[in-house]
């Protein structure tokens, strides 16, 4: 049997990948982290245990990896929804709204999120956080800034301290509060961005959640059409498994 070209190869990869960000967001979001195994987590993604520690080093890693991606990939999301605008100052209303939005939607994958940060292994600097960081540091510089260098670390801390306030066990802080002393501080209306409804609290444990898919690249059949097309294409028969080191489910 020929081998597989290297680009399905690299493409399976990447989407062994994403299934395994995808499986730590949910399993975490419903067990919390101490509940989760890397089994769970692989068994969730249909992949092999080995190819999690091929990937990455340990469980607190791929949390935080799996994290930033919902983060930067939300992020993206809320700057660039209908209407577009370029002005500033809505973008930085967006972005406070969408990582507000996360604490409200994932109130336990966000506080084992912090919780890991807090860790003796500190900040993971993954792709995904690279990207997050892109993100806001942009943000930063579009409503005005001219010492990026300096007012994106302040906006990330802002922001974490946010999110640690609405999480803390025992005394959070309502989210509308935490949003109007971040708005006024970038002087930001309280319209802008995406006001909440009514009286929302840190309490909602993840009501608007919704599905985490659009966010990964994870469907197995496009897996199996893609090495099948390519196989074809050389003329050679596609196998019954199209990844390897995983199981394709009917």
């Amino acid at each position: 049997m020929s081998p597989r070209s290297a680009s399905v190869n690299e493409e399976l990869r990447r989407r062994s990948r994403e299934r395994l960000l995808q499986a730590t967001v949910e399993l975490v979001g419903e067990r919390g982290y101490e509940a989760t195994t890397l089994a769970d987590i692989a068994d969730r993604a249909g992949s092999a245990r080995g190819l999690v520690s091929y990937y990455f080093p340990g469980k607190r890693q791929l949390l935080q990896s799996a994290v930033h991606r919902l983060m930067h990939r939300t992020l993206e999301e809320g700057l660039e929804r209908a209407p577009s605008t370029e002005d500033g100052h809505e973008r930085m209303a967006r972005a406070i709204d969408a990582i507000l939005g996360l604490t409200r939607d994932h109130p336990v994958l966000m506080r084992e999120h912090m919780a890991g940060i807090l860790q003796a292994e500190g900040f993971v600097r993954c792709p995904e956080q690279q990207r997050l960081a892109e993100l806001l540091r942009e943000t930063v510089v579009r409503s005005g800034s001219d010492r990026p260098e300096r007012d994106y670390p302040m906006l990330r801390a802002l922001l974490m301290g946010a999110v640690y306030a609405a999480l803390v066990p025992g005394a959070p802080m309502p989210l509308p509060v935490l949003r109007a002393e971040l708005f006024g501080r970038y002087g930001l209306a309280w319209e802008q961005g995406a006001p909440p409804e009514g009286d929302e609290s840190s309490g909602a444990q993840g009501a608007r959640a919704g599905d985490l898919s659009r966010f990964f690249a994870t469907d197995r059949r496009d897996d199996a059409h893609a090495e099948r097309v390519a196989r074809q294409g050389a003329g050679r028969p596609a196998p019954e498994d199209a990844r390897e080191g995983t199981r394709l489910e009917p």
